[in-house]
């Protein structure tokens, strides 16, 4: 029986053959999903959804974000008007829920409905630990919903895996938001972005994406309500005014009520 490292090169070999045949306009992805030329965004049958902000739609492979997928948004700092970017995709797939897993802040369910997305849509997933939030992560997306975001200060790349394939196994549009020093760690998700305030927008960095590597950032207009995930710290609600109403938080679940469930 031949060795495994045998079959990789003929394999491999048989590609290389395959491509030097190829005209230059040849579509590569015919050849392998996976295959793209350096110079171009690559395409395959990933499903995606729109972006909703045609300058950045333009910038990513199937101009879209990836269903299916572990896609990275590395932020300075919270509350950069990183939900109003994802706002339009969110709507598309809120009918299946939209997931908040650890966020830094409340998350308010008047500025998510500024933004299109009710309240019965919006589930607030709270864990007492960073291992119970990367487990609570795992069984979400095993699970299923429209759209996860996962707010993570620290995960290792064997995580970053699980997580990867656990995404794969599904069609939920999963977005990871690590800290923008996460940069220089290496990730298996074939999409990161950085992100940067900027007046009126968002500055946004092409950190890995599947086609020519960008070394200049991207402007994004961000038009819109208030910031949903809001600068009011959990347990620490600031003065408010007595006939003025508090903004209520989206409903909220923890990792054990998860446990729970799956256990059962």
């Amino acid at each position: 029986m031949p060795h495994f490292t045998q079959l990789r090169t003929v394999w491999a070999y048989s590609i290389i053959r395959c491509m030097t045949a190829l005209s230059p306009q040849a579509d590569l992805a015919a050849l392998h999903p996976d295959i793209w030329r350096a110079s171009q965004l690559a395409r395959n049958a990933t499903r995606c959804i729109d972006t909703g902000h045609a300058v950045l739609s333009r910038q990513l492979p199937n101009s879209g974000w990836p269903m299916g997928n572990l896609v990275e948004l590395l932020v300075q700092q919270a509350g950069i008007s990183e939900i109003r970017l994802l706002a339009p995709a969110l709507r598309k797939v809120a009918h299946k829920r939209v997931v908040l897993l650890q966020p830094p802040h409340v998350p308010q369910i008047v500025a998510l409905a500024g933004m299109g997305i009710a309240p019965d849509q919006v589930i607030w997933v709270k864990s007492p630990t960073n291992s119970d939030a990367l487990w609570a992560a795992e069984q979400i997306l095993r699970g299923g919903c429209g759209a996860l975001l996962f707010w993570c200060t620290h995960a290792r790349s064997e995580s970053l895996r699980r997580l990867h394939l656990a995404a794969q196994a599904g069609e939920t549009l999963f977005f990871m938001l690590r800290p923008l020093a996460a940069t220089q760690d290496a990730s298996p998700a074939p999409l990161r972005l950085s992100l940067r305030p900027a007046p009126g927008g968002i500055e946004v960095g092409f950190v890995k994406r599947r086609g020519p590597q960008r070394e200049e950032s991207l402007f994004v207009p961000i038009t819109g309500p208030s910031e949903a995930v809001s600068d009011r710290r959990v347990g620490r609600p600031p003065p408010v005014p007595s006939r003025t109403p508090a903004p209520a938080p989206a409903h909220a679940v923890t990792a054990a009520d998860l446990r729970h469930e799956v256990d059962h």
